[in-house]
Formats: C-alpha cells, structure tokens, sequence
C-alpha cells in the first residue's frame, strides 16, 4: 500500500503532549511516572492506525499501552483518534523497533504485540522481519523473564517462519490458531487489516508465545 506523505503530522503529534512522547528515551526506566501508575505495560510494534491498541486499552483499562508506529503519517491517525477519544493508558511513539532497547529497561514491558507486520517475503529481506532473530532478541531484552509475544497475522508463510525462528529461538507457544475467527475469542479486538481480511474469506493466524519456559 502506498503510504501518502503528511507533512503536518509531526508538528501536529507534538502539540499533543500528553498522547505523543517525542523524546521516548527520556523515560526509559520511568514510564509508570509518565502514566502515574504501576500498572502492566503492553506495547504494540507496528500500530498501523491504531483500532487494536485502543480497542484494547478501552477493554483493559488497569493496564498502561503504548503504539509504536515508524512512520509519523500513519502514526497521526492514532493521536487523532485519541484525541477525538481520550484513553489516558494509551501513548504513542515513532521509533523503530530495532530501537527499543534505547527506551524501555529490562522487564519494563510486560507484553509485545505484533499485528499484521510487513512479511518481507523475500528471502534477502528475512533480517527485516519483525519476528527474526535479531528482533526477538531486542523484545527479550525490554520483556521480564518469561515474557510474552502476542502475534497475529494474514501471512502463512510469514506465520511458518516465524514459528520456526521462535522455536530456534527456544520460545514456547501458549496458544495458536490456524483459523482466529472461526471461533472466534470473545475478547479478540481486530486491527484495521484483520477486519478487511476476515471480509474476504482469509484465515488469520494468531499465536502467543513464551520466552525461556
């Protein structure tokens, strides 16, 4: 998908402080101050336009989440919603995922969800998925011990990889559908694509998968 450039976004995120984190770095360490809380914190990497991340704060508010987008147009979206909508356990940063370790301690993040991430299908670009080993390296170091992994995505064959680099991994899985929506859990909140996919006829592929059990 193209993605149509907003040249206003960035300034436009920065004038929402208390939704957008310019400056995430800050906070490493300290981000039960900026939402005044303890409670667990789960981030998505790969937001999109933010109807996972807020269905899901909406759903759990005794838990802190933060959206993690690259790219600042389609990170917008998010801090427009939220500000049509306020949801004072949600924050939104621009970063890339290889980066995390430059915000986030050890055992900072409780959970990481990955939904729908670009399957990079070609094999030169294996390094660029975001269930690769390099990746997953990066979720454990931010992840307490034990940490979780939830993943869903459209991509078989971006699925069977990333069960085969997990298990390389020595990761363990908790839960796997090959078929999300035929029974669908109660709670599931769909992203934007799994909502178009789902239209068409196409299985979605969830699991959630454990570091070190």
């Amino acid at each position: 998908m193209r993605l149509r450039h907003k040249p206003w976004a960035l300034e436009y995120m920065k004038e929402q402080a208390s939704i957008y984190i310019a400056d995430p770095a800050t906070l490493k360490g300290n981000w039960s101050e900026e939402f005044k809380n303890e409670h667990p914190l789960y981030i998505e990497v790969g937001s999109g336009k933010g109807a996972f991340i807020t269905g899901m704060a909406k759903q759990h508010p005794d838990i802190n989440f933060i959206a993690i987008e690259l790219f600042e147009s389609v990170a917008v979206a998010i801090v427009q919603k939220l500000v049509e909508e306020p949801l004072p356990n949600v924050r939104v940063l621009t970063v890339d995922a290889k980066d995390l370790r430059d915000f986030f301690e050890k055992g900072e993040v409780t959970r990481v969800y990955l939904n729908f991430s670009d399957p990079w299908p070609k094999s030169r670009h294996a390094k660029r998925r975001l269930t690769y080993k390099t990746f997953l390296a990066t979720y454990e170091d931010i992840l307490p011990e034990q940490g979780q992994i939830h993943f869903k995505t459209d991509n078989r064959k971006l699925f069977e990889s990333s069960l085969m680099t997990m298990s390389a991994y020595g990761m363990t899985f908790d839960w796997m559908s090959l078929d999300l929506h035929v029974n669908e859990p109660e709670d599931n909140v769909r992203t934007e694509y799994e909502e178009r996919f789902s239209a068409l006829g196409q299985p979605i592929y969830r699991m959630e998968a454990t570091y070190g059990k």
